[in-house]
């Protein structure tokens, strides 16, 4: 049996059953994977998938990697993985194949002696979901325009390109103000009294679109978003190259495009968070997180919550190829 299949057999959450029925149906199961588009003209990245032996059964995958695909007639020579070693230490990923065994073997190690999981201290997830963008989201000119006070009006965090520092602070705010974006976020709590700058808002022809939305349609109070938090730090959902992380200074709030991070345990945290950025942590969201269309790097908060925070030492060298080697698969076709 032969397939052509997504790249996603790499990481996706069905690949684990898949691959148990795989193994249990061949004797032998391989999987190709091709850094290089098989269809130029498709935003789809693709591998493949060999299995011989119907009938039979094994407890190992075969990996291979291949730069191009030139149409060999036999399958490439591939290592073999125990399938049960793979679902205990990866999850059944196959995508951490990729680096070299050196930075997998470190990887594990930190992972057990010493380097905390994103989990382990903090609580992620994704901000809020307006429902009308256009209609929640206003720049200073339009606020002071419909003369919403003040006290109806939270800063927030729209996209993940807008996390371009470490920290998000006042200055930041003043910078988003001075270029006139639309940062503030109309948040209006249930049961308030509106002034009534407030209710000709809701009244303009950009209040009737708005409350017609789904998301708004369906809500009791339909102007009252829901689950906006002021986290303590932003990180991002979708990343180009480096994933950033934040700090929230400005007592700002989130979108749904931007993980907020809420510490649980100060004191995990104040260890740990130095050590984002380093070599450990770089390679961890390769690992942890996937690979979508177009090069990017999305992390849902079951991923992010087991980012790694640790000392890259002795393994640093180890860890920096291994984050280039998966960098340059998930942004090489794009690059």
């Amino acid at each position: 049996m032969a397939f052509v299949v997504p790249a996603e057999i790499g990481h996706a959450s069905y690949v684990g059953p898949l691959l148990d029925y795989l193994v249990g149906s061949f004797s032998a199961v391989q999987v190709v994977a091709v850094r290089e588009k098989l269809f130029p003209w498709l935003s789809e990245d693709c591998w493949l998938l060999f299995c011989q032996g119907r009938g039979g059964k094994t407890d190992h995958i075969h990996f291979s990697r291949l730069d191009q695909f030139n149409g060999p007639s036999l399958p490439p020579i591939a290592d073999a993985h125990r399938w049960p070693t793979l679902k205990r230490d990866w999850n059944g990923r196959l995508r951490p194949l990729l680096a070299s065994q050196e930075a997998r073997d470190a990887y594990l190690r930190a992972a057990t002696t010493g380097a905390k999981r994103f989990g382990e201290f903090a609580k992620i997830g994704i901000g809020y979901v307006s429902g009308a963008n256009d209609f929640f989201h206003l720049s200073p000119s339009q606020a002071a325009e419909y003369r919403i006070p003040p006290e109806y009006l939270v800063p927030t965090v729209r996209r993940g390109k807008s996390l371009s520092g470490n920290v998000i602070s006042h200055d930041t705010l003043a910078e988003w103000r001075s270029s006139d974006e639309s940062y503030l976020l109309l948040h209006i709590p249930l049961n308030a009294d509106l002034p009534l700058e407030v209710v000709k808002y809701l009244e303009t022809e950009r209040g009737l679109d708005a409350r017609r939305a789904y998301k708004c349609r369906v809500r009791s109070t339909w102007y009252s978003v829901p689950g906006v938090v002021r986290p303590d730090y932003f990180l991002q959902y979708m990343a180009g190259s480096q994933v950033r992380l934040s700090r929230n200074d400005a007592g700002a709030v989130c979108t749904n495009s931007v993980h907020g991070v809420r510490i649980t345990d100060h004191a995990v945290a104040i260890a740990s968070l130095p050590h984002w950025g380093n070599a450990l942590s770089e390679l961890s969201c390769e690992l942890e997180g996937h690979p979508l269309g177009g090069g990017m790097l999305k992390l849902e908060p079951r991923e992010a919550s087991k980012i790694l925070f640790g000392r890259a030492c002795p393994a640093v060298q180890h860890f920096i190829a291994a984050t280039e080697v998966l960098r340059k698969w998930r942004l090489g076709s794009v690059a």
